[in-house]
């Protein structure tokens, strides 16, 4: 059973049908169609879908696709911190591709394997225990009525505010975070540079524009709690900071009606000491939210997902899976989310808290002007945003 039909949740009911293991998704809304997303699918899930012979399907799906992160340093000129183009991939690029493709894409395929339903419009509401085992789920129809489900294992794939998590009572250990993120669009027009990703800082606060295939999806960054005031102040006052902070969109930020296009992101960083109860795993955003800095939340959760099925595939199949077993998978996924979120927090003291204060406007002189003096050190940034510490291939079950 997995809860949750996010990145996560499809990677790990694909891979676990593919196993031979009967499978079923539940999701609680109607379809994938939901705004601002994670829409970042790095190089070494690219090379997954790869390997699972998805990557022709992926290829044809509309996306743009960045090279570069670049900060603007003055005069027309940038400093690339980020360069995706030096990788030893086989994909040296993040593709932006909106995530209800994605989703759409993993369903249809694990669709095509006997044992893998997808239950849409059915919302989690509790868990089944035999004592301190859990061993299912209590869930609403679309209809509205409730129900149950059994299963062997139940997988909480349900994001930050996991229902799944919350009734086993795992508490996840919270992190201080600075920042909240506000998503909305604006137009994309002939001539824009869509190969890379240009952040734009300025005292108090800084957005990243992420150029989509046919829009650009703005990343506006700023003090946590600050959501109602920047909402009091109103449309046009918010339409005139972007177009202070960037100026190339200024003639296209009336494009942006009211600041119900905005859309607010509570920012966290957490993870959970202990990933699983008897019968139950964490894993993906349950496990471990993460910050947007770096984009790495849906590269994570998706090797959290291939970590689990090659774990579990063998265990689950044999009827031997042990709360041994679960708690394998935190092991082999730890290393990564801590370097993850302690790399996330150090960018959160050294960069974007003196942006907030004003006290700079980009990353530390030091750092840029390494990047000059070395461009190749761009390597590093790319690898640990777009590859990641211990990157995990489909499992040859799983291959096609």
């Amino acid at each position: 059973m997995v809860v949750g039909g996010g990145p996560a949740g499809m990677v790990l009911g694909l891979l676990l049908a593919r196993a031979g293991i009967a499978v079923t998704v539940l999701e609680k809304h109607a379809d994938f169609l939901r705004d601002f997303r994670g829409d970042t699918v790095h190089p070494s899930t690219i090379q997954l879908l790869d390997e699972l012979g998805l990557g022709e399907r992926f290829a044809r799906l509309p996306q743009s696709r960045l090279s570069q992160i670049a900060f603007p340093v003055g005069d027309g000129e940038s400093v690339v911190v980020g360069d995706f183009r030096r990788l030893s991939a086989p994909f040296p690029y993040v593709a932006m591709v909106p995530q209800w493709d994605l989703l759409n894409l993993l369903a249809d395929a694990a669709a095509e394997e006997p044992g893998f339903s997808l239950r849409m419009n059915t919302e989690v509401t509790g868990l089944l225990r035999d004592g301190h085992t859990v061993r299912g789920v209590t869930y609403r129809d679309p209809d509205g009525r409730a129900g149950e489900l059994r299963a062997d294992l139940t997988v909480g794939c349900d994001g930050r505010w996991s229902v799944a998590r919350r009734a086993a009572g795992l508490v996840p250990v919270e992190y201080p975070v600075p920042i909240d993120a506000w998503w909305f669009r604006l137009p994309l027009l002939p001539g824009d540079d869509v190969a890379a990703l240009a952040p734009a800082a300025a005292p108090g606060r800084f957005a990243v524009p992420i150029p989509r295939t046919d829009y650009f999806q703005i990343a506006y960054v700023a003090r946590k709690g600050t959501d109602a005031a920047i909402r009091a102040r109103g449309v046009a006052a918010f339409r005139r900071d972007i177009a202070e902070l960037i100026p190339w969109a200024a003639d296209r930020v009336d494009s942006l009606a009211s600041m119900d296009e905005v859309k607010h992101l509570d920012v966290r960083l957490n993870r959970l000491p202990r990933w699983h109860r008897d019968g139950l795993l964490c894993i993906g955003d349950a496990a471990h939210a993460m910050s947007p800095v770096g984009g790495v939340g849906i590269n994570l959760a998706v090797q959290d997902a291939v970590a689990a099925a090659t774990l579990l595939a063998g265990p689950l199949k044999a009827g031997k899976l042990t709360p041994a077993v679960l708690a394998s998978v935190r092991a082999r996924r730890l290393l990564p989310t801590v370097a993850a979120q302690r790399l996330q927090r150090l960018l959160h003291r050294v960069l974007v808290t003196p942006i907030l204060d004003g006290r700079r406007a980009g990353p530390p002189r030091p750092v840029l002007s390494a990047l000059r003096r070395v461009p190749a050190l761009s390597v590093v940034p790319a690898y640990l945003i777009g590859v990641g510490l211990r990157p995990e291939h489909a499992p040859s079950f799983a291959r096609r």
